[in-house]
Formats: structure tokens, sequence, C-alpha cells
């Protein structure tokens, strides 16, 4: 048996599982196929032609399938680029609160199984997502990268678009990742790189204080002989 809002609304073209349980105030437009056991809190916004399995679970105020942010200059003025494609989130999936995923400009943006999304989170047109992600509080995903299995994502951490991160990665929060990862690489900081390379840098820069002072009495006691070249 469905429990829906008499809040919610609901296009006709809308297909329908079983079990559904729908808040007041979501909002679900044509074509949409949502699978069984689903539950969706108040205030979703789910657009034409988005796919849902099994065993989800969307959060209040998440929105899947607006458009992506797609434009091309034309005279010196951004032009909008039709976005056509759909959203497909497999079974068992977990959107968070204000979750906002764009749907592809031809093709599908696609969440696969298993995935868990915090709060916050920012996925763009055409990216996929891999099976068994954990993705936390205000990470972006920008344009058409791929993630892997078994990724994890710390908070606010960024990912440039046209980037594949293999499987099994981890990516430490507020990491900028602007490259492809290897499979089973831990990565911080921005760029972002090996953990422990980063950390080798955060060590040495709080050394720069002292080797600032350093020089500067270097330069007191050589008393200006050097010149440059």
């Amino acid at each position: 048996m469905n429990h829906i809002s008499k809040d919610a609304k609901i296009k006709k073209t809308v297909k329908l599982g079983r079990n559904l349980n729908i808040g007041a105030f979501v909002y679900i437009d044509d074509d949409t196929v949502i699978g069984d056991d689903v539950t969706i809190y108040p205030n979703v916004t789910i657009l034409h032609k988005v796919k849902i399995g099994n065993r989800v679970i969307i959060n209040s105020g998440a929105v899947i399938g607006s458009d992506g942010f797609g434009y091309t200059k034309n005279g010196g003025k951004y032009q909008k680029i039709p976005h056509s494609g759909s959203i497909i989130i497999e079974d068992d999936v977990e959107i968070g609160a204000n979750v906002a995923i764009d749907r592809a400009v031809k093709k599908n943006t696609i969440i696969k199984r298993g995935t868990k999304i915090d709060n916050l989170v920012h996925i763009a047109h055409n990216v996929i997502i891999g099976e068994n992600c954990a993705i936390t509080g205000q990470v972006g995903i920008a344009g058409s990268s791929e993630i892997g299995d078994n990724v994890e994502i710390g908070g606010q951490a960024g990912i440039t678009d046209h980037v594949h991160i293999g499987n099994g990665v981890r990516i430490a929060g507020q990491s900028g990742v602007m490259a492809n990862i290897k499979n089973g690489a831990t990565i911080s900081g921005t760029p972002a790189r090996e953990h422990k390379t980063t950390l080798k840098i955060y060590a040495l820069l709080t050394k720069l204080p002292d080797l600032f002072k350093r020089v500067k009495k270097l330069e007191k006691n050589v008393g200006g002989t050097f010149q440059s070249r």
C-alpha cells in the first residue's frame, strides 16, 4: 500500500511502484518512474523523465532533474545549452537534504546502487557515480566526471569536470581534485595529490616562518654583498 500525502503533486504519466511513502508538497513531474519501497520526504522536487530504483530514500529539499550549468557564448552573451537527457538512480541509494542532481545533456546522469549522499551535495550533468560510494556534505562534482565503486569523498571536496576517479579511492575533506585518480589512492590537498605527499608539504610549510627569519639574518650578516646576475 502506498502512503501519499494529499499535498503531493504527481503528474498522471508518472509510474509508481509499491509500498511508497511520499511526503507533503513533493512534486513529481511527467514520465518519471519510481520503484518499490521508496521514501520521499516533504518538499522534494523530481522533474521529468527521472528513473528511481527500489528502496531509495530522498530527504527533504532535494531537487532531482534540474538542468545542468551548461552554456555557450554567442556574440559575447551566454546562451543556454538544452538538457534533454535524464537521471537514473539505482537501488538502495540515499540522497540527503537539499541535494541537487542535474540531468544529463543527452544521455543520463547516473547514481549507482548502494551509494549514500549527504546533505548539500551538488552533482552536475552527465556525472556517473559508482556503487557503494559515500559522499559527505557540501561536496561538488562537476560535469561529465566519473566516480568508481566504493569511493569515499570527504566534506567540501571539489571535483573538476571530465575526470575519472578509480575504484576504492579516498578523498579527504576540502580536497580539490583536478586530474584523474588511480584505483585505491588516498588523496588530499589542493591540487589533490597522494595524502603522504600532502602531509610532507604541510609539515614544510610550518617551517617557513623560521626559514624566513634565518634568510633575513643571513642577508644582514653578509651586508648586502650578494648581487643579482
